[in-house]
């Protein structure tokens, strides 16, 4: 019994980790660590995300397992539409900064201390709080909320037991997102101080983000026509 308790948690933490690196999860933390200013902010940044990922999944997955109901699949399909919104959102969003506000990040040596930091010709760069990668990570995680509570549904033999899943399913997450930030970031640190191909970097991110948001509207707009 303990063998297979340990299994499941095991690869509850496997699946969360997997789950950090589905496409529209990491097209929206790209557009987040592609204007951070280190490696810890990136990290953290995903990290965050994860967090809100979790907590959301907690709740929704506690009151639905407590209730004994599944999320229809038609509403389901619209929380994923509005995954779709969101990254489109996100993405229009840095390319505008990029093509429009002409943000890009200067790099500065005082002595032996080196930064970074955000720069626009007409606007200010807006500074990046914590609360945007956790509320897009809520996001996230209420449209992925359908297929994980069935996989614990048909899974776990108690609430408890399912509970337990999802946080260390969720602790997995966090981790793949930290690492999943820290990485994606890696090229805009590394052209800091080549402008324009820092910039060309920001505007792919972008475009990419654009074209899976365009991706998940175009599988779940469906739930538009529902009539009951």
């Amino acid at each position: 019994m303990w063998l297979n308790l340990i299994g499941l948690m095991a690869s509850g933490f496997l699946l969360g980790i997997q789950h950090s690196f589905d496409p529209d999860h990491v097209a929206a933390v790209s557009t987040l660590v592609s204007e951070n200013r280190s490696l810890k902010r990136s990290a953290l940044a995903g990290a965050v995300w994860g967090l809100g990922h979790t907590t959301i999944l907690l709740l929704a997955g506690v009151a639905l397992m407590l209730l004994k109901v599944a999320i229809p699949a038609t509403f389901a399909q619209a929380l994923e539409f509005m995954v779709g919104l969101m990254l489109l959102y996100l993405g229009g969003s840095l390319l505008k900064r990029v093509v429009v506000d002409k943000i890009h990040i200067h790099k500065h040596a005082h002595g032996e201390l080196e930064h970074v930091h955000l720069h626009s010709h007409k606007t200010i760069a807006e500074h990046q709080h914590l609360h945007k990668p956790f509320l897009i990570g809520v996001v996230h995680g209420l449209a992925g909320s359908a297929g994980i509570m069935l996989l614990i549904m048909a899974t776990m033999s108690s609430v408890v037991q399912g509970f337990f899943f999802t946080l260390i399913f969720g602790v997995g997450s966090i981790l793949g997102m930290m690492v999943s930030g820290t990485i994606i970031s890696l090229p805009f640190r590394a052209t800091a101080r080549f402008k324009r191909i820092n910039a060309s970097f920001m505007i792919v991110a972008a475009v990419i983000t654009i074209t899976i948001g365009l991706n998940v509207i175009r599988e779940n707009w469906t739930w538009l026509l529902w009539t009951d």
